[in-house]
């Protein structure tokens, strides 16, 4: 692609004023290593360094122009372009070497606190069950036509997003299913994508360590739903759906001025459930629209997933999708991988893994279990280094007030001190609660489970899914099943 033809999607350029010489574009990169000849390297900063650090390395790589936020002191024969946001000039120029493959498909977003994984897999399954070409892109993955890849961000950087969309459009997918995380809002990496559906599942305290405030984090949550990203001059049937059952949702339908679908469990919303019998087991109940009512089967549980499964209601609705069709999308998922799954080995005792790390994700799986009324709950949590220190006590408060027995232990403690991250956790909870603490996660596990009686509950929480632990500079493998799965099966033999 030409030069002239990249910066028509980039209307912010300060430098040059006058018309740039012409170039054959062969790539785009914001990682100097990756440049080749006839490549441009977009200098974005990141949290650890600033891409204006390496563009003399992109230029010995061969890159033909550089995007900047600031004139640099280079030979007058190298093409400068300066901006005021890189960031959003990467997005920019990523759609459009793309030819902007969202466009081309449908779209449907997902944003908040909570349940985006869940929500994601349910519309999944309504979209294949009617017969659509699907891809998703997860905190678990990325995949599509029974292809799957490792997707180290919940959302990607822009020009890989836009890359994987070109991929999935190549591939013949129609519909793309993504988690939106705050930080991708707030650092424009989905700046260009033109959004069909975007889906507000909840808000709580999370990452306050990047946002600072609950104002600013629910600021980037509820960007999503206004322009550019959801506008109807980019796609004429933009929706929004949206979890009226959080304050937050209630706040969002109060603001946008864009059709939307509101979801919860009271019968004022568009849809609802109505007589939810909610067990370990499944959850059935009748799902109410304008478009009529359904029988509802799912075999995944808690009241959290019931508002996972109103959302992706509301977003089959949306699409205009049959009835019969999201009944069908329900049914066929068993579970969903470290979301309250149930590690099954012959034993009777109950464990699960969930992905949990929340104040209000601990209380929606612990409610979840305790409604099943087992002996005891015991509950195995910790929380991550380098994240929102100040959630660490409340999810102390909240793991102690629903568990019969907590312990403590590490999650990802990354460069902070496992024990200073427990002191922290610990600060939350009762001094008459009795408790333990095993800075050792699969020990932790071990004693959870040697401790446990026939008919209790176990909840290993934080880590859901994650196959791996990183602690200081290292990371290994870790996987909070196999070692529930492993010390069940030492019980058994004992």
């Amino acid at each position: 692609m030409l030069l002239s033809e990249l910066l028509e999607n980039l209307p912010e350029i300060q430098f040059p004023m006058h018309k740039t010489k012409d170039l054959y574009i062969s790539g785009i990169h914001y990682d100097s290593r990756k440049i080749q000849p006839d490549n441009i390297f977009v200098a974005i900063g990141g949290h650890q360094t600033d891409g204006h650090l390496f563009i003399k390395k992109a230029l010995t790589n061969g890159a033909c122009a550089v995007i900047v936020e600031k004139l640099q002191p280079l030979p007058k024969d190298i093409m400068q372009i300066v901006v005021p946001d890189t960031r959003k000039a990467l997005a920019c120029l990523a759609a459009k070497f793309y030819n902007n493959p969202s466009f081309a498909m449908c779209l449907i977003g997902i944003t908040g606190t909570n349940g985006k994984t869940t929500t994601a897999y349910l519309i999944e399954s309504i979209l294949k069950s009617n017969g659509h070409k699907t891809g998703v892109i997860s905190t678990i993955e990325y995949r599509y036509n029974d292809k799957v890849f490792p997707n180290p961000l919940t959302t990607p950087e822009s020009l890989d997003l836009q890359h994987i969309f070109f991929e999935m459009q190549t591939n013949g997918i129609t519909h793309v299913i993504m988690e939106v995380s705050s930080h991708a809002l707030h650092l424009n990496r989905v700046h260009g994508c033109a959004f069909d559906v975007a889906v507000f599942t909840n808000l709580s305290q999370d990452h306050l360590d990047y946002h600072k405030t609950m104002d600013e984090y629910w600021k980037c949550k509820k960007s999503l739903f206004f322009d550019p990203f959801l506008s109807q001059e980019k796609k004429p049937a933009a929706t929004a759906v949206i979890n009226c059952d959080s304050e937050y949702g209630q706040k969002l339908r109060d603001t946008i001025h864009i059709k939307n679908i509101c979801v919860g469990l009271s019968t004022d919303n568009h849809v609802n459930c109505q007589s939810p019998e909610i067990s370990l087991s499944n959850i059935k109940g009748n799902i109410c629209t304008p478009k009529g009512n359904f029988e509802l089967l799912s075999f995944l549980t808690g009241q959290h997933n019931l508002q996972n499964i109103l959302c992706a209601a509301g977003v089959g609705l949306a699409l205009e999708i049959p009835l019969s069709s999201i009944a069908n999308g329900f049914r066929e998922i068993s579970s969903i991988p470290g979301r309250l799954e149930r590690i099954k080995e012959a034993t009777d005792r109950y464990v699960f893994v969930d992905y949990a790390h929340t104040p209000d994700a601990i209380e929606n799986v612990s409610k979840c279990i305790k409604n099943s009324k087992p002996k005891r709950l015991i509950t195995v949590f910790g929380c991550g280094g380098d994240r929102d220190r100040t959630k660490r006590p409340l999810m102390g408060k909240v793991a102690a007030k629903y568990s019969d027995l907590c312990i403590v232990t590490s999650d990802n403690p990354r460069s902070e001190s496992p024990q200073l991250i427990i002191d922290d956790i610990c600060k939350g909870i009762s001094e008459n609660y009795h408790y333990l603490v095993e800075s050792d996660r699969k020990t932790a596990i071990q004693k959870a489970i040697n401790i446990s009686q026939p008919g209790d509950a176990i909840l290993i929480a934080g880590k859901g899914h994650e196959t791996y632990q990183i602690l200081n500079d290292k990371t290994i493998d870790f996987d909070d099943r196999k070692y529930a799965s492993y010390y069940l099966n030492q019980l058994k033999e004992l």
